[in-house]
């Protein structure tokens, strides 16, 4: 039973992601001009939708309202008794009927009209009564639901909810939203706990940062990689130990590092360690990060594969190090 439960579920996801990758030859200049008219509103963005659209509808409103675009959901047979009274001249409309045929939808349509509030419609049927009244229509059509009886909205409401997310996308890169103005809009969760680091907040620079040149002996590295815990209790901060010196050449640039598993498999090899050099064990393509980069970016470098990275600046000299328990420490994650 369940190896057929299995292959229901993989029909399922992958009608949807057909229903997904098909929409994707329908964006054309309908799709520009509702990005366009979203961004020209002067007022806010209602989104309306009944029954599975409306659930959608929600999802999107509250996707365009945490990226920049100020929107909410009306429920249209609420609007039909009162809500409408919300609707402003300057807004804009974002309805969803997979039919466009709906009784509640085609019930709000009148008084918007008659507050010339542009319509942008997310519709199965650009045929419908609703699409004809509509300033601009977004095919959003798919061949069949992921529904056995090809009955539940399924892949039509994934269809929908996929092109909503792209229009709050495309504002959000013409609204130029960073990272601090997603911070802003989400003051009290973790992503906008995530979009507000960066890594110089976090880094140990200045004395703290372990240094050697390339000439240095290997001793003298090992020995700043031992002084590195006590120079960071020395300049106030935890102290720490990244297990790790930065390798410069002459002019302060950094060449690469050298990590406490290099010395050991130095070791394992049984290498000489006397006449050596920093240059000659460091491994010269450290990752590296800036400063002005995401704390959360620190961490997708490192890739769970390393715990310690070196920031540097524009001259490509060292500027200070981050560990991942300062990122953990800030409860980026």
């Amino acid at each position: 039973m369940s190896r057929d439960l299995r292959r229901l579920a993989e029909r399922v996801l992958r009608i949807e992601a057909e229903a997904i990758l098909g929409l994707i030859p329908k964006l054309d200049e309908r799709f520009d001009r509702a990005v366009a008219m979203l961004h020209a509103c002067a007022g806010r963005v209602i989104v309306t939708g009944i029954g599975k659209s409306g659930h959608i509808g929600r999802k999107i409103a509250a996707t365009l309202a945490a990226t920049g675009t100020p929107a909410y959901f009306l429920h249209p047979a609420e609007g039909v008794h009162g809500d409408l009274g919300m609707v402003a001249r300057t807004d804009v409309v974002v309805a969803l009927s997979n039919s466009g045929e709906t009784d509640e939808m085609l019930a709000i349509l009148p008084p918007l009209k008659r507050l010339g509030v542009p319509i942008v419609l997310l519709t199965g049927n650009p045929k419908s009564a609703l699409a004809r009244q509509s300033e601009v229509v977004l095919d959003v059509s798919v061949a069949e639901e992921a529904c056995p009886m090809n009955l539940t909205p399924t892949s039509s409401t994934t269809a929908a909810l996929a092109v909503g997310d792209a229009l709050a996308m495309a504002l959000l890169d013409l609204r130029g939203l960073r990272p601090e103005d997603y911070a802003a809009l989400h003051p009290g969760g973790g992503l906008g706990w995530r979009a507000l680091f960066r890594v110089g907040d976090l880094m140990h620079g200045g004395d703290t940062v372990p240094l050697v040149t390339e000439d240095a002996s290997l001793r003298s590295a090992v020995e700043e990689m031992t002084r590195e815990r006590a120079r960071s209790a020395a300049a106030g901060e935890t102290p720490h130990a990244c297990g790790m010196t930065t390798v410069v050449d002459a002019r302060g640039r950094l060449v690469g590092v050298i990590t406490d598993g290099d010395l050991r498999r130095l070791h394992l090899r049984g290498v000489a360690v006397d006449g050596l050099r920093a240059g000659d064990l460091a491994s010269r393509t450290p990752k590296t990060i800036g400063a002005d980069d995401l704390a959360a970016k620190a961490l997708e470098v490192m890739e769970g594969t390393i715990t310690t990275l070196v920031v540097i600046d524009d001259t490509e000299r060292p500027r200070g190090v981050i560990h991942m328990h300062d990122i953990l420490r800030a409860k980026i994650v």
